[in-house]
């Protein structure tokens, strides 16, 4: 009970800072000339998200301390500082800030209620772990993530995958585990990550995805289990021995069906479904069926969860309070840089070729959430074919493919695989690039499991490992 009250109670002081700047009135005029980027910020106004990053990264080694215990108010600092520029120093900030502030409620809508049933359910593998039990986890949650969602398999796995591994686990194991399940596992369906489900409310057809990506979402995660096998290999036994029955029991499983309603609500959109109400048009709140819907599922589930399930998983609202904080900050601090990246798309997309898009978009989508800046490339890549981004039927020709204006340039087919490959693949390059790559790492640490600092995450798994992945996938699908 406490914990429903007190996720509620942390829930609305986030939203409270978005609204409050939604509320307050905008008293000067700021623009560069007109169009769809008539307002760009000014470079300093990214300097926010550019602390917020430096202080997540070196927050828990240089002064971990102050770090756990500051870390909400940091994020709300920094985060309510830029929108407070938004709603009383730029015309029409207060509509970017809504918008904002609904992208927000949708994000965490989404997780919590994964984050929740998940919890719910407890799944015990009396086996030791060994190389092939851990390949063999890590393939079936890169399958699973495409029908629960790259969240959804996090949170379900993450705990069996830890607790069969107790006595050899290593930071790679972890490392891995955010590679292929929580980020690169969910490219082939638009209910694997958010950027294809933005794609698909834009547009793109459904099974669009799984016909284009499958070749690189199967060599990229074949090669990363290749590579994982090897390292595991060389890991070792288990430091506990014993005698192990080799059953899968599974405690909650009524937790399984309230993940039918939560995965079908994902889809109850104006945009998907014609004629669909939206409570953002009739009542102006920034939240909409599918919100109410999510939240009242998480609810539910916790009230009516096995409790036996709870005290085995160690359930607690820890991990999603962190992302939730945190990533309040990263919305609301990204909104200057986004607008600053969207404009360049959109000034340079004439001379951006595929390869430019596949990195730019990668790059990107590691550090800033990956949903908007896959927008914002792909506008950038529809308008040098000459189409609408917010047009559907634009859209689902320029998935088809059409020709280039550019001569000896590639189909705009190619453009959409690649901006769509970048947006997810690039997502485990940090553990802020995707949502349940923190809360992943928050439960391993839970475990007092041997985790990855923020900056050794990346110089010794995502730069050696990932790199050198993607630029093969570079190579043989855009260049070659």
């Amino acid at each position: 009970m406490k914990y429903s009250f007190g996720l509620l109670k942390h829930g609305a002081l986030l939203a409270a800072m978005l609204l409050l700047s939604v509320s307050l009135p905008a008293v000067a005029f700021c623009s560069t000339g007109g169009g769809e980027h008539s307002f760009l910020p000014p470079v300093w106004l990214a300097l926010p998200f550019v602390l917020l990053l430096v202080m997540i990264a070196t927050g828990p080694l240089l002064y971990p301390k102050f770090w756990e215990h500051n870390y909400q108010k940091v994020a709300l600092l920094l985060g309510g500082g830029v929108s407070l520029y938004y709603a009383f120093a730029v015309a029409g900030g207060l509509g970017q800030l809504e918008h904002t502030l609904e992208e927000y409620i949708s994000f965490i809508a989404l997780i919590a209620s994964l984050f929740v049933v998940a919890g719910g359910i407890l799944i015990k593998i009396e086996r030791r772990g060994t190389p092939m039990l851990n390949g063999f986890l890590l393939l079936f949650g890169a399958v699973l993530s495409n029908m629960v969602g790259t969240t959804g398999a996090s949170m379900l796995l993450i705990r069996p995958y830890l607790r069969v591994n107790e006595g050899r686990l290593k930071p790679f194991h972890i490392v891995f585990f955010i590679f292929i399940v929580s980020n690169i596992g969910g490219a082939l369906t638009p209910i694997g990550d958010p950027p294809l489900f933005l794609g698909f409310l834009r547009g793109v057809p459904f099974f669009w995805v799984v016909q284009h990506l499958w070749l690189p979402w199967l060599v990229t995660v074949v090669l990363l289990v290749a590579i994982f096998l090897v390292l595991d290999a060389k890991n070792g036994k288990s430091a506990n021995e014993g005698s192990y029955s080799g059953r899968i029991t599974l405690t909650g499983r009524r937790n399984f069906i309230y993940l039918i309603p939560l995965i079908g609500s994902i889809f109850l959109d104006p945009a998907v479904i014609p004629g669909f109400p939206s409570l953002q048009e009739m009542f102006h709140v920034p939240f909409g069926i599918r919100e109410v819907i999510m939240l009242t599922i998480a609810v539910v589930a916790y009230k009516t969860a096995n409790q036996n399930a709870l005290k085995g998983n160690e359930f607690n609202f820890e991990p999603i309070k962190e992302v939730a904080f945190l990533f309040v900050g990263i919305f609301a601090t990204m909104i200057p840089a986004l607008q600053l990246i969207g404009a360049y798309a959109q000034s340079h997309a004439a001379e951006f070729t595929v390869t430019r898009f596949y990195w730019f978009t990668g790059i990107l989508s590691g550090v800033l959430d990956n949903a908007p800046t896959y927008l914002n490339f792909l506008a950038g890549a529809m308008g040098k074919f000459g189409l609408d981004a917010g047009s559907p039927t634009d859209m689902a020709r320029f998935a088809h493919g059409i020709a280039s204006p550019v001569a000896g340039d590639v189909e705009s087919y190619l453009y959409l695989m690649a901006i769509s490959v970048a947006a997810v693949f690039f997502g485990a390059m940090t553990y802020i690039g995707n949502a349940p790559n923190f809360m992943v790492k928050n439960i391993a640490e839970q475990t007092e499991a041997d985790v990855p600092s923020f900056v050794e995450y990346i110089y010794r798994y995502s730069i050696p490992v990932l790199l050198p992945v993607f630029g093969i996938i570079w190579f043989v699908m855009f260049n070659w």
